[in-house]
């Protein structure tokens, strides 16, 4: 099967919401680490993560969008697998099993949607909410494998790395991809005042990945942030902002450092975080793909896609 190009996500395409703020505060599901990979190889929770992808999948179908079906591995990598009690062996496996498990949702709905992908969802290897820690370019490349190349071995149409926090760790994963002949899309993450934790501006970080791989990534995102604290940033247009594709944002309006000492879900004001992405809209002329991030569900998806398809 060929991979996904450019001309793939020309228009309009779905994905999901915040699957792990939905996961502990809509189904009371304890997710240690705020890992949601675990649940993947429990038979009681199986049901859970398929009707869960399935009611976004619906949406689509109801409004004839593409979908992405990201797997739920954000924390599926070696430092968080150790801290959850896996081995390399075991999470290459469970890496796998993610894929298998929506490669056999994707079969169940690829009649009705032109568009349908498998993603392999990597996470930053430290916190996504700080930088304090991080690795070189070749670091990130070789830590970033073992996920790759479960994605890879079990039939994903592409890999997406979500919430990056620094330029380094995004092109060492996308060499990685690069390296494993799949796809690839990154995902960054911003603070209040639309730079990414790193204090890199965002056309910073995608200009130099770019420049390094010859423009190797589909396309860019942008993830885990309210649209208010970033859509100033897009502002003037330029060649870099082409590149932007997809935008899963925030529900709240907080910042990273408040949602991390929630104990409550902001589930923010869904009718403006629509309205937002019509602005979002205007400034990036290859935006297609609209999904959620912290805070948001099925609801706010659905509200996005009322505005914009």
């Amino acid at each position: 099967m060929p991979l996904p190009n450019n001309d793939d996500f020309n228009t309009p395409i779905l994905t999901d919401g915040g699957l792990e703020t939905d996961l502990i505060f809509n189904h009371n599901i304890d997710l240690p680490h705020f890992a949601a990979f675990p649940l993947i190889e429990k038979p009681k929770y199986r049901s859970v993560l398929q009707n869960y992808y399935k009611e976004y999948l619906d949406i689509a179908r109801q409004n004839k969008t593409g979908f992405i079906l990201e797997s739920p591995t954000w924390r599926a990598n070696p430092d968080w697998g150790y801290k959850l009690g896996y081995t390399m062996n075991e999470l290459f496996e469970i890496n796998k099993l993610s894929i298998y498990e929506l490669n056999r949702i994707k079969k169940e709905y690829e009649a009705d949607l032109g568009k349908i992908f498998v993603s392999g969802c990597i996470g930053p290897r430290f916190d996504g909410y700080n930088f304090d820690i991080a690795m070189s370019v070749n670091e990130a490349r070789i830590y970033n494998l073992v996920q790759i190349e479960a994605f890879c071995e079990s039939g994903a149409d592409m890999v997406t790395a979500i919430t990056m926090t620094n330029s380094d760790e995004a092109l060492g994963i996308v060499l990685a991809c690069k390296e494993k002949k799949t796809s690839s899309v990154i995902s960054f993450t911003v603070e209040l005042d639309g730079n990414l934790p790193s204090g890199e501006t965002l056309q910073e970080a995608i200009s130099k990945i770019d420049e390094a791989t010859n423009e190797y990534p589909l396309y860019y995102m942008i993830n885990c942030a309210h649209p208010s604290h970033f859509a100033s940033r897009l502002c003037g247009g330029g060649e870099w902002t082409a590149r932007i594709g997809g935008i899963r944002a925030n529900a709240s309006c907080k910042s990273h450092a408040e949602l991390d000492e929630a104990t409550e879900l902001d589930i923010g004001d869904k009718a403006s975080l629509a309205e937002w992405h019509i602005t979002l809209k205007n400034h990036l002329p290859n935006l297609m793909v609209y999904g959620g991030c912290c805070g948001t569900d099925v609801s706010h998806v659905k509200s996005i896609c009322e505005k914009i398809i």
